[in-house]
């Protein structure tokens, strides 16, 4: 069907052009009662402003982009970023905003949608998420003048409005807990080491384990899915001084090497204590259950999308620090036997 246009609703309203912009644009110039007939008759014909008129009326779009970069197919395995999504759409949804998502390949993809989407007034801001060491995204955004939260440690958003939470506090909390219950050989399964808060979990694991003695600690770096995190596992638990404890940098990659211990034949928590960042249901349905990092993620979610509404609405938004994640002991960690 050919879409409607102000041309066949002022024909059908039998007034002419203007008066139907007057009124679509809730401008003066139009009688009440002339105004209801043309936005009866738009509703009826299902007419939409044009997203190019828009865009040089300076109207609001009422939409947020989201722009992921990564497979399509790894989504549902990401419980953090589903959490995350859940509370940011939570929030737009109670200002009738809708969040417009895509998933691309790299940044440069990722760039060129923010740079269309911003161009054609299709959305009012964005979220940069997977913040990464020396990000182009952040001063590409700075000069395209889009609205933007970015979620993510401050250091490395630039001028943009952060939203983060306290990662090396996080772990600092979990090796003292493991060094308290005598843990002297612990490992930490990353994420990708060119992420900002990879850099800064690396950095609070190093000094933390050497602080309290800890001498015998290693990292290996992976993609943050199982498949990896299970590669990643059997590496440490292969090597003649494998650890006591290993604390992975989510949940999907600590239930992959939970099962990875169970195939060597190593007890947890009698022999192998872990720790999961992110406590998902996911964690709490194995078993043993894993001892977790927990936060409320979509309350997370729901903090970034008020900044950005806020920065939208006035031109500008404090920082916000969320709470670190705590931890929550459970089955899957003990003293060393």
């Amino acid at each position: 069907m050919k879409r409607p246009t102000i041309a066949d609703i002022a024909r059908r309203a039998g007034v002419s052009k203007g008066a139907v912009s007057y009124a679509l644009n809730g401008r003066p110039g139009v009688s009440e009662a002339t105004r209801a007939r043309i936005l009866a008759i738009a509703k009826e014909l299902g007419w939409r402003p044009s997203l190019a008129a828009r865009a040089l009326t300076g109207a609001r779009a009422h939409a947020i982009g989201l722009v992921l970069c990564r497979p399509a197919r790894v989504l549902g395995m990401e419980p953090f970023l589903m959490e995350l999504i859940s509370g940011i759409e939570a929030e737009l949804s109670a200002r009738s905003y809708a969040l417009l998502l895509r998933v691309v390949s790299d940044h440069r993809a990722e760039l060129a949608v923010h740079r269309r989407w911003w161009g054609e007034g299709r959305v009012d801001g964005a979220f940069l998420v997977d913040l990464h060491v020396d990000d182009p995204r952040v001063p590409e955004i700075e000069m395209l003048g889009m609205p933007a939260v970015v979620i993510g440690h401050p250091s490395a958003a630039g001028s943009l409005v952060p939203v983060w939470s306290d990662d090396g506090a996080a772990v600092e909390e979990t090796v003292a807990y493991l060094a308290a219950l005598g843990h002297r050989r612990i490992a930490r399964v990353a994420g990708l080491p060119r992420l900002v808060h990879t850099v800064i979990r690396d950095r609070a694991f190093e000094e933390t384990c050497r602080r309290l003695g800890v001498t015998e600690r290693s990292i290996i770096h992976t993609d943050h899915t199982g498949t990896e995190g299970a590669r990643a596992t059997r590496r440490l638990l292969s090597s003649p001084d494998r650890p006591t404890a290993i604390v992975y940098d989510n949940e999907i990659m600590a239930v992959a090497g939970l099962s990875v211990a169970q195939e060597l034949r190593i007890d947890v928590p009698s022999e192998l204590s872990i720790v999961a960042w992110d406590d998902s249901p996911l964690s709490q349905v194995v078993r043993p259950p894993l001892t977790g990092l927990t936060r409320d993620i979509p309350a997370y979610g729901a903090h970034a999308a008020r900044r950005l509404l806020e920065l939208i609405d006035t031109g500008t938004a404090e920082p916000y620090e969320d709470e670190a994640p705590r931890l929550t002991p459970r089955g899957s960690t003990a003293p060393i036997g």
